[in-house]
């Protein structure tokens, strides 16, 4: 079968094989069309694209000054194990903390664990729960060398500030760490209340045999006859909600939070992928909303997470089916006032895993499939560059990408023998993000040892430290 009219590079570009061929013209002159005109589009990328330095490079954070007056400031990544992503964000992040008075950063990780990372960079003392931080899978999401770069330039800077409002705090948005926050409520209420923590240990007696498996405790509530813990985790919520206001009564207010969003999470969990996603997403923005109101008037925040939680989903087709993020919330509360930066790339090597709990690899990326941003971006003349995509600035941009194509989103698991049912979506790029980053070629994260890394100092959360000595249990300390 002989493909009229078909230059040999569209072919290639169609990926048309001999069993291919049986495609119907129709549908391939359709593809080479839009090939077409996105070949005309790549010109209009070259003019509007900001060529970056590299992502370690001081000078990348001077890009996003642009972006200095908004509340809140939500940085993606296309990959929960790219170096690149990592260090970009951090030098975002110093540049917004050092220059436009951004106090916050919040994270996709656990409250308690995030809460070693604060009490660090304020030289508190350490947490006595969780024993050692991000020790749950993935551990290499946070415990890797670029976190623990951007953790030291966080406690150098705080040293530099007075206490309270012009430090930056570090905190966990996420609901994950049902058994290490049943103990940080249960040990503050212990030191503050006994008698509030008794009751505190009674009602979370229904949900502590589940701490360590949450997902068993969803599981169970399928089960005829089964009596959820809903009632006693929200009991223990009103109690510690009651406390006066505080540094420490606010820690286990959020700690209690996650108690009971986690009873919720996984109680859905076996409903619908939906609910449990937005009841996810909801929680850290919640939290979110929590720590700008407790760190006072004028606070403004910097968010960490997947692009598929930063990106706006009622621009995806995930949106369509009634999920949202914590994107969309935020775009729907703060307006302008918040600004949604995804990051994107090509090719190189991440650090993931082959299946939920398994050893991480460093695992080779493939490069983008055809029909989406990653193969348009790639033919970009730069290798990495800024796309501003606010109203305004660059409308032929904006009206180029505002054709639905697919979006690539590796988490944790990177899964290349179902690349396009594994990790692609669509979407309306422009009207997902305010700004996207385009790396072409990029590299896995270097994990740190969990054990912890030796010649860091005492109280380092990414240092050895000696775990506390037999089971924590509810409301024991942990011993140091």
């Amino acid at each position: 079968m002989v493909l009229h009219g078909l230059s040999r590079r569209q072919i290639l570009r169609l990926g048309v094989s001999a069993s291919a061929t049986t495609l119907p013209i129709a549908a391939l002159a359709q593809q080479v069309a839009a090939d077409r005109e996105d070949d005309q589009f790549v010109k209009v990328i070259d003019r509007a694209a900001e060529p970056l330095p590299s992502p370690g490079d001081p000078a990348f954070g001077a890009f996003f000054d642009r972006f200095g007056q908004a509340t809140v400031v939500l940085l993606g990544e296309a990959t929960h194990g790219t170096s690149e992503f990592y260090q970009a964000r951090a030098e975002i992040t110093k540049r917004l903390v050092r220059d436009h008075g951004f106090s916050i950063l919040a994270v996709e990780a656990d409250w308690p664990d995030a809460n070693h990372i604060d009490a660090y960079i304020h030289s508190r003392e350490r947490p006595s729960t969780p024993a050692q931080p991000f020790q749950r899978f993935p551990t290499w999401m946070w415990r890797n060398e670029e976190t623990l770069a951007l953790v030291d330039w966080l406690r150098e800077h705080n040293a530099t500030r007075p206490t309270g409002a012009n430090q930056v705090g570090f905190y966990g948005l996420d609901l994950y760490s049902l058994g290490a926050s049943l103990d940080a409520v249960t040990i503050h209420l212990a030191t503050t209340d006994p008698a509030i923590a008794a009751r505190a240990r009674e009602h979370y007696s229904c949900i502590e045999p589940y701490r360590d498996e949450p997902a068993d405790y969803g599981a169970d509530t399928l089960r005829r006859g089964f009596r959820t813990c809903e009632k006693d985790v929200s009991a223990v919520l009103e109690m510690v909600a009651a406390l006066p206001r505080g540094d420490s009564n606010f820690d286990a207010l959020q700690n209690a939070r996650v108690v009971a969003g986690a009873e919720r999470y996984y109680r859905a969990a076996y409903a619908g992928a939906v609910s449990s996603w937005n009841l996810r997403d909801q929680h850290m923005f919640d939290t979110l909303l929590a720590v700008l109101q407790a760190r006072g008037p004028g606070a403004k925040a910097i968010v960490w997470a997947h692009n598929s939680h930063v990106g706006n989903a009622a621009a995806t087709e995930l949106g369509r089916t009634g999920q949202y993020n914590i994107g969309q919330l935020c775009r729907q509360h703060f307006g302008d006032s918040a600004r949604l930066i995804g990051f994107g790339t090509d090719r190189g090597t991440v650090m993931a895993a082959s299946r939920w709990g398994a050893e991480p690899e460093v695992m080779p990326v493939r490069p983008s499939l055809q029909a989406s941003y990653g193969a348009l971006f790639r033919a970009a003349s730069p290798d990495r560059f800024l796309l501003d995509l606010r109203r305004g600035v660059h409308e032929p941009l904006r009206a180029g990408l505002s054709r639905e194509r697919l979006e690539r989103a590796i988490g944790v698991m990177y899964l290349p023998e179902t690349e396009r049912v594994s990790h692609y979506f669509r979407s309306i790029l422009p009207d997902e993000f305010d700004a996207f980053i385009w790396l072409e070629e990029t590299r896995a994260v270097t994990p740190t040892p969990t054990s912890g890394r030796t010649g860091l100092p005492d109280g380092h959360p990414f240092g050895t430290h000696t775990p506390a000595t037999g089971s924590v249990g509810l409301g024991q300390p942990a011993r140091q």
